[in-house]
C-alpha cells in the first residue's frame, strides 16, 4: 500500500503542538492544529472565543524568533479550531498527532474522540518524552492499535533534526518503516527507532551525560565558565555547552526530566545520578532557573557605566561573579587541529586537569551507552544519530570512542573500574576494534546480535562525500577536493576554515569545470561543513588593503569574477548546493550557478555593505541583471530598483531558502528548495544529470541589462543623503550607498542605456576597489577580523 501525507491534524497547540504544526505547513502539508475551548468560553456561541486559544498560540509560535516557519506565506496552510466543534476536520487528515498535555488520562480521553472520526488506516501518534507508549492502547480499536505510535520530536522542531519514532507491540511493521522513511525525506529529519523506555533513547543518554557532568563538576572543582569551555566547540558540541544550554532549555524542564528518570529507573546502574547535587536543588528552590527567571547558571546584569556584564555562578557559594578567562594546556594543544576526529586523542589523552576531566566524563559515558544497548536500542547507530540530531554532537558516544581509540578507551575504562558491557569484550575478542567501518562507500556499523557489521540502512537513495571520498577523489588542495559521485558527475567541496573562498578555492572551481569540460557531464559544489560559505578571504582583503596592494588586489577581484562568470558560461552544467550560512562570495556563487538546489536552512545574503563594501564577486552585476529580467509590465523600474538596492544596502540575509526568492537571491522557477540535507546531494547529482540529458548549451553572455543611469542615481543619492540627515546611516554608509547606486545604475549616463555584464563587472570592480581604499573601511573589516562583530563607523 502506498501512503501519502498530504494533510494533517496536530491536537494541542501548546509549545511543541504549535511548532509542529508549523513544520508540518514547512513540508507543504495542509494542517489542522486543534486545541480546547477555553473555560470562558464554553457557553459562547462567538467561533473566535471558542477558538481563542489555539489562534493566540499560532500568533505567539510565528511571531517567536527564531521562527518556526520558513516563511509567513506558508502559515496559510494552517486551519485552525476546536475540538468540540471542529474534530470533523480530523476525517480525511492522513496523519493525526497528538500533542496534549503529558497526563495519560487526558491523552486517552483525547484518542476516544479521535476513533469517533479518524478514517480507518490513517496514522495516529502520541508526541511525548515520558508516559510509555504502550500504556496508551487501552480500549483502543484493533485498527487504531494497527496505526498507532509515539513519536518524539525535539523542540524546536524546525531546527532540531530529532524524531524519536517509537512503535508499539501492535504497530504495523510497514507504517513504521514508512515513517522511518518519511520523517528523513519530507520532514528533514533523522528518525530514530526507540524502545518504548523511559525517556527514549537521546534524552536517556543525554540526560545521563549532564547529570554525571554535574557531579562530576564539584568533585573535581571545576567552575561554570571551565566546563562550557571543556564541553562546547572544541568537543564538537554546540557553543551553549552543558550549563549555558542548561540556561537556555530551563533547568526545571531538565530536572523534570531527570526526576523522572530516577523514578522510573530503578534497576539503572546509574540511577544515583539521576538524583540532584546539592547546587542544583538550591537552584532550584530559589527558582534559579536560567534564561526564564534571568537567572540561572549565568546572569547578565548591568555594570556601573550602564554596560552589560555576564556574571558566573560559584558552585560552591552560590553568588555570582564577573566571568574568568579558562586556559588549559591541553585546550592549547589542539588550537591548530580543525579535524574533530584528530582533535579527540589529543583532548582525552591530556596531561593536565583538562585531560583528567576528560577521561573521567567519556569512560563514564561511554560505559553507560554500552550498558544501555539491547534495553533501550538493539543498534548503537542508534544511540550516535539520536546525540547527534538531538544534542547537536558531532560525535556521538560510539563515534567518539572510535575517534579516540578502541584500545585507548577500554584500557582506561578498566584503570578508572568502569568497565563496559560484556558484549563489547566478545566484540573484541572477535579482533573488532572499530564501531563503524566504511565499505564500498557505504557506512557500515557493529552488529552485536550477529557479530559482524552490517549496513547502516537508508543510504541507498543518499550521497555522503563523508563515505565515498576514499578512493573517489580525483584531485585536492588545502582548500577544496574534487569527488567523482558516479554517473558522469563530479562534486567540488569546499574545507577551509568556515569554508571562506579564497585562492585555493578558486582554484579548485576552475579545475574542477575544466574536468568537467573535458571528461563528465557535469559538476556540482556542495560540502559537508556546518556552513555553505561564510564569504570571500576578508583577511587576504585586508592584507592587500592596508599595504596598499592595489594591483595585487584588483588582480584577486577580477579573479573571483572571471571564476563566478565561468560558473555561469562553462561547456557543462553547474548546479550549487547550499546550505547554512550561504554570504558575501557564497551567496554571488550561488547566483552564477546554472540550478540552485538549496537546503532549507539556507541563510543567504550580500552582506559585504557591513565591511564597508559592495559585493565584488558579481553580485551587484547579477543584481542588477535579475532586476532588469524580473520586471513585468507596468512595473516602476525606479521602485524595484530601490527595493533591490535596499537588500544589499541593508545586507538583507534569508532566515531559509524560501526568503531567498523573496530577497532575490533564488529564482522562481529554476532553483529549488529541499527540506532533506540528507538527500540533497543526490537530488543536486540528478538535477545536474537531468540538465546534461535534456541538451545542455553554453549561455550566452548578456549584452541586454538596460540600466537607468542619472535616472537611478538621483534616487539613489537623495535617499542616501536624506538617510544621512536624519541620522539613520554614517557618513561612510552614504559613500558606500554612492557607491553601490552608481553600479547598479550603470554609472552616471544620460539615459537609461543596455549594457553588458563586462561593463557592470568593471564598474563594480572599482566600486570594490576604491572602498578598500578608505580608512574606515578597513576599520570595519579589522573589527570583523578581530571581534566577529560589525563596527558601524
Amino acid at each position: 500500500m502506498r501512503r501519502n501525507i498530504n494533510k494533517v491534524a496536530v491536537l494541542g497547540s501548546g509549545v511543541m503542538g504549535s511548532r509542529i504544526a508549523c513544520h508540518f505547513a514547512n513540508a507543504g502539508c495542509e494542517v489542522v492544529l486543534l486545541d480546547i475551548v477555553p473555560k470562558e468560553a464554553k457557553d459562547s456561541d462567538d467561533k473566535n472565543a471558542r477558538n481563542k486559544l489555539v489562534n493566540d498560540a499560532l500568533k505567539t509560535a510565528l511571531k517567536s524568533n527564531p521562527s518556526p516557519i520558513y516563511d509567513q506565506k506558508l502559515a496559510k496552510n494552517i486551519v485552525t479550531g476546536n475540538m468540540e466543534d471542529n474534530m470533523d476536520l480530523i476525517s480525511d487528515c492522513d496523519w493525526i498527532i497528538e500533542a496534549v498535555i503529558e497526563r495519560l488520562d487526558i491523552k486517552k480521553e483525547v484518542f476516544t474522540n479521535v476513533e469517533k472520526h479518524r478514517k480507518q488506516g490513517t496514522i495516529i501518534s502520541s508526541n511525548t518524552s515520558g508516559i510509555p507508549i504502550n500504556m496508551m492502547l487501552e480500549d483502543r480499536s484493533d485498527d487504531f492499535k494497527k496505526h498507532f505510535l509515539g513519536t518524539h520530536f525535539f523542540n524546536p522542531p524546525r531546527y532540531l533534526q530529532l524524531l524519536e519514532l517509537i512503535p508499539t507491540k501492535e504497530t504495523d511493521q510497514e507504517l513504521v518503516d514508512f515513517l522511518l522513511d518519511y520523517g528523513r525525506k519530507f520532514l528533514g529529519k533523522t528518525t530514530v527507532l526507540c524502545k518504548d523506555t523511559p525517556a527514549f533513547i537521546a534524552n536517556r543518554i543525554g540526560v545521563f551525560s549532564i547529570m554525571s557532568l554535574f557531579h562530576t563538576v564539584k568533585d573535581m572543582d571545576f567552575t561554570v565558565e571551565e566546563v562550557d569551555k571543556l564541553t562546547g566547540p572544541v568537543l564538537g558540541r554546540p557553543k551553549s555547552a552543558t550549563f549555558r544550554t542548561a540556561d537556555v532549555v530551563g533547568l526545571d524542564t531538565l530536572v523534570l526530566v531527570a526526576n523522572g528518570l530516577k523514578d522510573n529507573t530503578p534497576n539503572d546502574e546509574a540511577n544515583h545520578l539521576f538524583k540532584l547535587p546539592d547546587y542544583i536543588q538550591k537552584m532550584v528552590d530559589n527558582e534559579w532557573l536560567g534564561s526564564k527567571t534571568k537567572q540561572g547558571f549565568y546572569k547578565k546584569v548591568k555594570d556601573d557605566d550602564g554596560n552589560s556584564q555576564i556574571l558566573a555562578l560559584d558552585l560552591n557559594t552560590l553568588e555570582y561573579n564577573p566571568k574568568k578567562k579558562v586556559k588549559f594546556d591541553t585546550l592549547e594543544q589542539t588550537k591548530q587541529i580543525d579535524s574533530l576526529r584528530e582533535r579527540m586523542p589529543v583532548l582525552f589523552k591530556g596531561k593536565d586537569k583538562a585531560g583528567e576531566f576528560y577521561r573521567t566524563t567519556f569512560t563514564s559515558l561511554f560505559q553507560y551507552a554500552t550498558n544501555r544497548i539491547p534495553e533501550i536500542s538493539d543498534e548503537l547507530y542508534r544511540i550516535d544519530d539520536a546525540l547527534r540530531a538531538g544534542f547537536g554532537w558531532k560525535q556521538g558516544p560510539f563515534e567518539a570512542w572510535d575517534a579516540i581509540g578502541f584500545d585507548t578507551v577500554l584500557n582506561e575504562m578498566e584503570k578508572a573500574d568502569k568497565k563496559p558491557a560484556d558484549w563489547l569484550y566478545k566484540m573484541k575478542d572477535a579482533g573488532h576494534k572499530a564501531f563503524y567501518k566504511i565499505e564500498n562507500g557505504l557506512k557500515l556499523y557493529y552488529d552485536i546480535n550477529s557479530g559482524d557489521y552490517k549496513e547502516i540502512p537508508g543510504q541507498k537513495d543518499t550521497i555522503n562525500l563523508n563515505t565515498i571520498r576514499e578512493g573517489n577523489t580525483l584531485w585536492s588542495n588545502s582548500g577544496a577536493t574534487i569527488v567523482d559521485l558516479g554517473d558522469g558527475i563530479i562534486n567540488l567541496e569546499f574545507h577551509t576554515k568556515m569554508n571562506t573562498i579564497g585562492q585555493e578555492i578558486i582554484q579548485g572551481i576552475n579545475k574542477a569545470i575544466d574536468m568537467a569540460e573535458e571528461s563528465y557531464k557535469g559538476l556540482v559544489i556542495s560540502n559537508t561543513g556546518d556552513n555553505f560559505s561564510a564569504g570571500a578571504n576578508v583577511g587576504m582583503i585586508f592584507m592587500f588593503a592596508v599595504e596598499q596592494e592595489y594591483d595585487e588586489l584588483e588582480f584577486a577581484i577580477k579573479s573571483f569574477q572571471n571564476t563566478m562568470m565561468r560558473v555561469r558560461y562553462s561547456n557543462i552544467p553547474v548546479v550549487v548546493a547550499p546550505h547554512g550560512m550561504t554570504l558575501g562570495g557564497g551567496c554571488e556563487l550561488s547566483m552564477h550557478a546554472d540550478k540552485v538546489i538549496a537546503h532549507a536552512e539556507t541563510y543567504i545574503g550580500l552582506v559585504e555593505f557591513g565591511v564597508g563594501l559592495v559585493p565584488g564577486g558579481g553580485g551587484t552585476k547579477e543584481f542588477t541583471l535579475r532586476l532588469n529580467d524580473d520586471l513585468n509590465e507596468g512595473d516602476i523600474r525606479v521602485n524595484q530598483l530601490r527595493n533591490r538596492f535596499l537588500t544589499i544596502g541593508q545586507a538583507k540575509v534569508a532566515k531559509s531558502a524560501h526568503e531567498g526568492f523573496d530577497l532575490g537571491y533564488l529564482r522562481h522557477g529554476q532553483d529549488e528548495v529541499i527540506i532533506s540535507r540528507d538527500h540533497q546531494l543526490a537530488y543536486a547529482k540528478q538535477s545536474a544529470l537531468n540538465l546534461f540529458e535534456k541538451g545542455y548549451s553554453k549561455p550566452v553572455m548578456r549584452k541586454d541589462i538596460k540600466v537607468l543611469g542619472k535616472e537611478g542615481l538621483g534616487i539613489v543619492y537623495s535617499g542616501a543623503d536624506s538617510m544621512k540627515s536624519g541620522h539613520y546611516i554614517s557618513e561612510h554608509d552614504q559613500l558606500i550607498s554612492e557607491k553601490l547606486g552608481m553600479v547598479m545604475c550603470g554609472g552616471d549616463l544620460s539615459e537609461p542605456t543596455e549594457v553588458d555584464e563586462e561593463y557592470l563587472l568593471k564598474m563594480e570592480r572599482r566600486a570594490f576597489l576604491e572602498l578598500c581604499m578608505q580608512k574606515k573601511t578597513l576599520e570595519r573589516i579589522q573589527s570583523l577580523l578581530k571581534t566577529g562583530k560589525i563596527l558601524r563607523n
